[in-house]
């Protein structure tokens, strides 16, 4: 079984890498950090010992009768050629540079120091590295200037790298043993320090379908904590998600109960077999209305599924409220002048500014279809009193709202009804008009879709009939492109 996809990133992996990379490259700096340390603790010591014998042979440089002389004594010379490690020269060199004793190939130092300081230096002899104690001193004369003379001791520095090859076995070799180890304290500590992530992953595996209770947050690190509440969220979203939809399938099946069940009654009574021909005509109208109503009541269904699916894959585009307003008002007429209903539009002209909005016209449309059937089911009219439904779209002098208002001259709603109104399969009760109480949450679905709010209001507060104006505030397509995505 393949446990991660092609393309996919291992946090174990990753974590371990960024764990792992700079160990691995503090190594060579660890050991050219000991090389430098170990040479000059290998170099310490060795410097003394030089240093110390460069002055004792300073000391046996003495004038005579005006001449300097160097005598150096058998004892002094065995025990400076006693190493059988290094080689040691030494040079003794007069006022004018005059060699007096020992080696003239010794190099000479590149500055004149003050007299009886010891410089120490590094330096060439005969093709080998050496170090090289160097000391001025002054010799006093009884009629005339003091005499300088130059005091060199030079040595190989053979026993120096094997002592700093010694000190960095003694450290490095620790070091490479221990490493390997660390590299598994590590992997043990990371694979330990994930164990919580394989535990919350074991009992998400475990839950049933059904079980969408928030996970148990107290378990988890600190750092897991923000997913598992983000997941928590998704879960009572889901969970609020399934409730809806459990409930309106339950009211759907209610409503498309009733239309059904007059049909079948309807038809029954057809069937009869001592219907006359005015009952059989009265049970066929009865079977009309309400295959129409199931018809409606289904058509709603739909309409509300493509609201909540919203735009699905396709883009928003720059939509002209004014102008989808007044082909809805035109396609709705003719069912306005069935019941004697004065439609009309009142507002901008389409083009105007501030009547643009990005969104889905389909969608759009479909608002403004359900706001003006809703006025014409529940608007009475008569012959000597006709009704009035006006749909007007206003835009803010400013650019920022553009507002689409559907009012008719009906009855109006009650401040009890009027935050129940936009609930599913809810009817305002007392009316005989025909609905499947849909309209108003499909209004309010599209809006939420574009960011938009809708209000409910008396068309004319103090008046009888009060009328309802249903006004839905959208922004205008210049203050939705400002607004962060």
């Amino acid at each position: 079984m393949r446990l991660f996809q092609r393309g996919q990133r291992s946090l174990f992996g990753e974590i371990l890498d960024w764990m792992l990379t700079p160990l691995l490259l503090l190594v060579p700096v660890s050991i050219g950090v000991t090389w430098l340390v170990a040479q000059g603790i290998a170099n310490r010591p060795f410097d003394r010992a030089l240093e110390f014998n460069a002055r004792t042979l300073s000391r046996m440089v003495t004038i005579q009768n005006g001449l300097v002389q160097f005598q150096l004594p058998e004892s002094a010379g065995q025990i400076l050629r006693a190493d059988g490690t290094d080689r040691v020269y030494y040079q003794v060199l007069g006022a004018d540079k005059r060699l007096l004793d020992g080696d003239a190939e010794v190099p000479l130092p590149e500055e004149e120091e003050a007299p009886g300081e010891v410089v120490l230096r590094d330096d060439k002899l005969r093709g080998e590295a050496v170090r090289v104690a160097s000391i001025w001193i002054e010799l006093a004369q009884p009629d005339g200037p003091p005499l300088k003379v130059l005091v060199q001791l030079a040595e190989t520095r053979e026993k120096q790298q094997v002592l700093a090859a010694e000190i960095i076995k003694g450290v490095l070799l620790p070091q490479f043993a221990i490493l390997p180890l660390a590299v598994l304290l590590i992997w043990l500590a990371l694979a330990r320090g994930i164990n919580p992530l394989s535990e919350l992953e074991d009992r998400i595996r475990k839950r049933r379908p059904d079980d969408l209770s928030p996970l148990d947050d107290s378990a988890v690190p600190v750092e897991v904590a923000p997913l598992v509440a983000s997941v928590n969220g998704l879960l009572m979203r889901l969970k609020d998600s399934l409730a809806t939809q459990k409930r309106f399938l339950a009211d759907a099946a209610h409503q498309l109960k009733t239309p059904l069940a007059g049909l079948r009654m309807q038809a029954d009574l057809a069937q009869r077999e001592n219907a006359n021909a005015d009952e059989l005509k009265q049970s066929l109208k009865q079977i009309g209305r309400s295959s129409m109503r199931a018809t409606h009541t289904v058509n709603q269904l739909l309409a509300l599924a493509r609201a909540e699916g919203g735009g699905g894959a396709l883009a928003p585009q720059v939509c002209d409220l004014a102008r989808l307003t007044i082909e809805v008002v035109r396609e709705a007429v003719p069912r306005a002048m069935d019941k004697a209903l004065d439609l009309g539009y009142d507002g901008h002209q389409p083009g105007a500014p501030g009547v643009q909005l990005e969104g889905f016209p389909t969608l759009l449309k479909e608002l403004i279809r359900n706001l003006v059937d809703n006025a014409i089911a529940y608007t009475p009219s008569s012959p000597d009193k006709p009704g009035v439904i006006t749909a007007r779209v206003l835009a803010d002098p400013f650019g920022h709202v553009v507002v689409l208002q559907v009012e008719d001259s009906g009855p109006g709603i009650s401040e009890a009804d009027k935050e129940l109104v936009f609930e599913p399969f809810y009817r305002v009760l007392g009316n005989d008009a025909d609905g499947s109480g849909l309209g108003l949450p499909i209004v309010c679905e599209i809006a939420r879709q574009h960011n938009a709010t809708v209000s409910l209001e008396d068309a004319h507060p103090g008046k009888k009939p009060p009328g309802s104006r249903f006004s839905v505030r959208f922004e205008a397509r210049e203050t939705a492109k400002k607004r962060p995505a």
